[in-house]
């Protein structure tokens, strides 16, 4: 049987009531929670609420915006995103972030499946924007801007907002409407849309809170984000946590060490969210050394396993604990997650509240407490399928509402669950998933390849996964070591960047047409 997991309360609401409409919370109106450490731009929790609304509202009165409309948002991190997030929210519409790294291709597919009515980016991604807005019919007009950069071709996200915003927000059924259409990559090709209900967000906000919620305080604690906000682990810690607790949080628009380093020492960061590449810089890289980081006392690592060498290097080196976490975009996204780091020490921790876990065997049986199997999972946090596929969402989800993870794995006696296999052929780099399948459709069609396998290999220096491609070239092509290279810049110049071939290119004579698994330990992903 299962084994018995805590339970809380969750509210049955949306995902702004839950924010803003709360009778009370522990911190002031005045407490700052998103601010750009480079500009010092900032929203307080009063000014955020407020430009929820002005935005909501300017929404429904300038554009007419109905329930369900689908907002993409096409950018790095941005102070300026959660107020747009939840504003749409407000207006009852639908969010779809988008991977800022996404070529033409991938990003039309994103537009073109979810439906979106409307983009919001930035001036550094507007060529990649307005190519794939123009394949997909969506106006000049519906390309809007966020962030410091202005463009006076294209409308900005404050000239959407209301200055005196007027009528109700609108009413949504929190276990029916989207909150969210975040994208999951599958082994067949091209990403698939995750519908997350407000209920499943909400409830997965909540069960986070259950254990950050113990660890982390308003008053004395200073979060740095740096996981990409169109991600779903920061989505949901990084964006709707921190407003939720009331943290102040210093919002980096991508990941560059020195800098993570300098906001850490200048801000005496106390906590972060982050992926296994970050721990390893920070327990190898000599460039760490040249900063106090003496302030970072915590970090939740995900998307990817540590070693436990590497969790007792950083802190050796820093004084910093770091404990793993374990999630998925169907679970809104986090699961399992560690409150001590030394407890379960290698392990993701215990199921958080309110859901049933589960390890079954190939034949669909449970298998014993301790022993191997596949990971399934119910909960509230467990989404409602995939949007236009309904084969699919058949394909991972039980009749009684079990999510097949995909995943291999067992708990110890104290309820830590070990991620040890995968029954997906999904690539991991660095948390990003990358689907075999969509860069063999695509290297297939290069007027050199005959066949092509991609496989995932382990880069150690990198700790990750890394894509390989194995292909047999076409009768009287030589492999040599320019042909290498110029298919994979062939291919890095289509797909976004976490999908290009860093492992390289083997040349084969015939590719085996039996699968060959490339899962290695993937235990404590997030994505």
């Amino acid at each position: 049987m299962p084994r018995e997991i805590p339970r809380i309360e969750i509210p049955h609401t949306d995902l702004w009531a839950v924010l803003f409409d709360r009778k009370e919370k522990p911190f002031p109106d005045s407490q700052v929670i998103y601010q750009c450490p480079y500009t010092n731009r900032k929203y307080t929790f009063s000014k955020l609420r407020e430009a929820t609304i002005k935005f909501g509202s300017g929404l429904r009165a300038k554009w007419d915006w109905k329930k369900g409309d689908v907002l993409a948002i096409f950018s790095q991190n941005c102070i300026d995103t959660p107020a747009i997030t939840w504003g749409t929210h407000w207006a009852g519409g639908v969010v779809s972030p988008a991977n800022p790294g996404y070529g033409v291709r991938e990003l039309g597919h994103h537009l073109r499946d979810s439906g979106t009515k409307a983009l919001f980016t930035q001036k550094h991604l507007l060529p990649v924007a307005t190519k794939a807005c123009s394949e997909v019919g969506i106006p000049h007009n519906r390309i809007v801007l966020i962030g410091d950069e202005r463009d006076s071709s294209f409308l900005h996200f404050t000239d959407l907002q209301d200055p005196s915003p007027g009528g109700e927000r609108e009413k949504l059924i929190p276990e029916k409407d989207l909150a969210f259409l975040v994208y999951s990559s599958g082994t067949t090709g091209l990403p698939k849309g995750v519908m997350l209900s407000h209920l499943n967000v909400v409830s997965d906000l909540f069960m986070v809170d259950s254990n950050e919620g113990t660890i982390l305080g308003w008053e004395g604690d200073r979060v740095l984000s740096v996981l990409p906000y169109y991600h779903i682990y920061g989505l949901q810690c990084l964006v709707h946590w921190p407003a939720y607790a009331g943290l102040t949080t210093l919002v980096m628009p991508s990941f560059d060490l020195k800098k993570f380093c300098e906001i850490i020492q200048n801000h005496k960061i106390t906590y972060t969210f982050v992926a296994p590449p970050v721990v390893l810089h920070l327990a190898k890289s000599p460039i760490v050394s040249n900063y106090n980081l003496s302030s970072l006392r915590m970090i939740t690592s995900g998307a990817a396993p540590l070693t436990k060498e590497l969790i007792h290097a950083v802190h050796d080196r820093l004084g910093t604990e770091v404990k793993q976490a374990y999630g998925l975009s169907e679970t809104s996204p986090v699961t399992h997650m560690q409150r001590k780091w030394d407890k379960g020490l290698g392990s993701n921790g215990p199921a958080l509240p309110n859901q049933i876990c589960k390890f079954m065997s190939p034949d669909g049986h449970e298998v014993a407490p301790g022993k191997e199997g596949e990971l399934w999972i119910s909960g509230p946090n467990v989404f409602l399928g995939y949007h236009n596929n309904e084969e699919a969402t058949k394909a991972c989800k039980t009749e009684d509402g079990f999510f097949k993870t995909g995943d291999i794995g067992y708990e110890d006696e104290e309820g830590n669950m070990y991620i040890t296999d995968r029954v997906k052929e999904l690539i991991k780099y660095k948390g990003f998933q990358v689907a075999p399948a969509e860069l063999e459709g695509i290297l297939a069609s290069h007027e050199l390849v005959a066949d092509v396998a991609v496989i995932g290999v382990e880069d150690k220096e990198r700790a990750t996964e890394v894509p390989l491609a194995c292909i047999v070239l076409k009768e009287g092509v030589m492999g040599e070591e320019s042909v290498e290279k110029e298919i994979v810049w062939w291919l890095g110049e289509r797909v976004a960047g976490h999908k290009r071939l860093r492992g390289g290119v083997v040349w084969v004579e015939e590719v085996p047409k039996s699968a060959p698994s490339c899962a290695s330990g993937i235990g404590g992903h997030i994505g």
